[in-house]
C-alpha cells in the first residue's frame, strides 16, 4: 500500500488523494517528531506561568479574558471539543473527511501548533486503521477553522461520539479505538484548539474538486469536439497561430485538445463544401475554446492557492521558532473560499454551453440535417427531448450554486468573530456544483455521439470513432426507438465520471493538455 510521509513542511494535493480517495497509509517523519517535541516543550513552560496565554490557559473566543486555572485545563480541552462538536444535517462523505484529519495532521506536524507527538501519531494511527468520525453537513463558518466538523474528528480521538469502521458501520469510536488498538487520547493545555482551528475542510475539498475538474474539462474538450463535427462545423477556428495572438494558457490547451480529437475527421467542412456554406459556426460550438479555457485558468489560480494553503500552519495560537506563542488570524478562509466560489463560476459557464451544444444536436432547424431530437421516428419517438430537459435542469441548478457564499458573512461568538468567510459552505455547493457538471458532460456525450453515428456515409475521426466505442462499451445505447432512456445516461455519467472518456481518447491522440 502507498505510504504517505509527514514532515513539517506541508503536504501535497497528490497526497492528500491518496489519503482520502486512495486510504494511502501515513507515517510521521522524525523530523515532525523532533519538532512536536520542541513546540511542546514550549508550551509546557507557558502553563507554568502565572500569566494568561490564550489557548494555554485561556478560555476560547468571546471567553477568552477568562484565566484558567491548571487544575481545569484538561477539563477545558475536553469541554471545547464537546461543545464545539455540534453540527447537523446529514453525514458528510468519507473521502472528506479522511481529508480533513489528514490535513489537520499535516498542520499539527508542522510544529506551530504545540501538540504532543503522542497526539498526532494518534491522528494517523485513526486514519490508518480505517476508521472515520462521523462529521455532519453544518456547523462550519469557515472562520477560526472549520469548527464543527473537526471538532466531531477530535471527539473520536477521545473515543467519544460515532465513527464509521473500516466496515462501513457506524459504531461508537470508543469501541473502534479499542478494536484497532487505539488508546483514546486525554487533550493537554491547548490541544484541543489546536485540533479543531483550521481551514482543513474547505481545502481537502478543494483539492478533490480540481482533481475531478482537471478531469471533466478534458472530457468537456471532447465533447464540444464531438459535438462540432456531429453538426458539421469546420476545426479551423482551433488553428494554434489563432490562439496564440490571444495567448491565454488554458485557452490553447483547450483549442488543442479539440484539434487533437477531430484530426483525420471526415465530417468537419463538409457542410463549407456544400452549396450553401455556412460562413461559421455558432457561439456555442466555435467559442468552446474560449469558455473552457477561461475556466481552466481559473483552476491554474486555484491549484496555486491550495498550494500554499498545503504549504501552510494554520492555527491561533502558533508557536513560532523564538519561542513566542502568538495570537493571529491565519484561520480565516477567504483565500480559500475565494476560490472555491470562483470555480463553482466557471463551471457553471462550462455546463450552460455544453447544454447549448446540445441543444442545437437536437434542434432540426440548426441541427444540419439531423432528425428533430435525433429520434428514429420523430413523433412517434421523442428521441432526446427530454434527455436535454434533465441537462437544462442541472444547467439551472448550478446558475444557482454559482451565487458566491464568501460575499456573506454572519457573526458570532458574541460579536468576537464578526466577520466569517463561509468557505466550507462554497466547498459543499462546489461539491454538488461538480456532479451536475459531471450528469450535464455526459448528456452531451449521449447526444453527440448519436448524431455523429446518424451522419450516414460520413466518417468520424479515428478519437471520435474510440469515444463511440468505449461509451458504448459502458453499457450506452446507440440511435433506435425509443427507450427507458434513464439507465443509459446514468451509465454515461458513470462513463465520463470514472475517466473512461478521457482514456479512450487519449488512446488514440496521446496524452490531453
Amino acid at each position: 500500500m502507498h505510504t504517505v510521509v509527514v514532515g513539517t513542511s506541508g503536504t501535497t494535493a497528490e497526497d492528500v488523494i491518496a489519503v482520502a480517495r486512495g486510504n494511502a497509509r501515513i507515517e510521521l517523519s522524525g523530523e515532525a517528531l523532533d519538532a512536536l517535541a520542541r513546540a511542546r516543550e514550549i508550551v509546557d513552560a507557558l502553563a507554568a506561568k502565572p500569566e494568561p496565554v490564550y489557548g494555554v490557559s485561556t478560555g476560547f473566543g468571546a471567553l477568552a479574558s477568562r484565566h484558567i486555572s491548571p487544575e481545569l485545563r484538561a477539563q477545558l480541552q475536553r469541554n471545547i471539543v464537546r461543545s464545539h462538536a455540534a453540527g447537523m444535517g446529514p453525514r458528510v462523505e468519507r473521502e472528506v473527511v479522511r481529508a480533513l484529519m489528514f490535513l489537520r495532521l499535516k498542520t499539527v506536524a508542522s510544529g506551530h501548533t504545540g501538540v504532543r507527538p503522542s497526539v498526532a501519531q494518534t491522528m494517523a494511527d485513526v486514519l490508518n486503521a480505517g476508521i472515520t468520525p462521523v462529521v455532519h453537513e453544518y456547523g462550519s463558518l469557515g472562520c477560526s477553522g472549520d469548527l464543527a466538523p473537526l471538532s466531531h474528528c477530535a471527539l473520536t480521538l477521545m473515543g467519544e461520539g460515532d465513527a464509521e469502521g473500516p466496515d462501513g458501520v457506524v459504531r461508537p469510536a470508543g469501541e473502534l479505538l479499542a478494536e484497532a488498538g487505539i488508546k483514546p487520547v486525554e487533550l493537554k493545555e491547548k490541544e484541543g484548539l489546536a485540533l479543531l482551528n483550521g481551514t482543513d475542510g474547505m481545502l481537502g475539498m478543494l483539492v478533490m474538486a480540481l482533481a475531478d475538474l482537471d478531469k471533466l474539462y478534458k472530457s468537456a474538450d471532447i465533447t464540444a469536439a464531438l459535438t462540432l463535427e456531429a453538426l458539421l462545423g469546420t476545426e479551423k477556428v482551433l488553428a494554434p497561430e489563432l490562439h496564440a495572438i490571444r495567448p491565454h494558457p488554458g485557452q490553447g490547451a483547450s483549442a488543442a485538445n479539440m484539434a487533437a480529437v477531430l484530426k483525420g475527421s471526415g465530417l468537419v467542412r463538409h457542410f463549407q463544401e456544400e452549396s450553401a456554406p455556412r460562413v461559421q459556426d455558432a457561439y456555442s460550438v466555435r467559442c468552446a475554446p474560449q469558455v473552457a479555457g477561461a475556466g481552466r485558468d481559473t483552476m491554474a489560480h486555484a491549484a496555486l492557492v491550495a498550494s500554499r494553503e498545503l504549504a501552510s500552519a494554520v492555527d491561533n495560537p502558533v508557536v513560532l521558532p523564538d519561542g513566542r506563542v502568538e495570537s493571529n488570524g491565519n484561520f480565516h478562509g477567504a483565500p480559500v473560499a475565494y476560490v472555491l466560489d470562483f470555480l463553482a463560476i466557471a463551471a457553471a459557464d462550462l455546463g450552460s454551453i455544453a447544454e447549448r451544444r446540445t441543444d442545437r444536436l437536437l434542434d432540426k432547424n440548426r441541427s444540419h440535417g439531423l432528425p428533430p431530437f435525433l429520434a428514429d421516428d420523430a413523433g412517434v419517438d421523442s428521441g432526446l427531448m427530454i434527455a436535454q430537459y434533465t441537462q437544462a435542469a442541472l444547467v439551472s441548478e448550478m446558475k444557482r450554486l454559482a451565487v458566491p457564499a464568501s460575499a456573506d458573512s454572519i457573526p458570532s461568538s458574541a460579536m468576537q468573530e464578526d466577520h466569517v468567510s463561509m468557505g466550507w459552505s462554497a466547498a459543499r455547493k462546489l461539491r454538488t456544483a461538480i456532479d451536475n457538471l459531471t450528469r450535464i458532460i455526459a448528456i452531451e456525450l449521449y447526444a453527440a455521439t448519436r448524431a455523429i453515428e446518424l451522419r450516414h456515409g460520413l466518417t468520424a475521426a479515428p478519437a471520435s470513432l474510440a469515444a463511440i466505442a468505449a461509451t458504448r462499451a459502458a453499457g450506452v445505447e446507440g440511435p433506435g426507438p425509443d427507450r427507458f432512456l434513464a439507465p443509459d445516461l446514468a451509465a454515461a455519467d458513470a462513463f465520463v465520471r470514472a475517466g473512461g472518456l478521457v482514456t479512450a481518447v487519449e488512446s488514440v491522440t496521446g496524452p490531453l493538455a
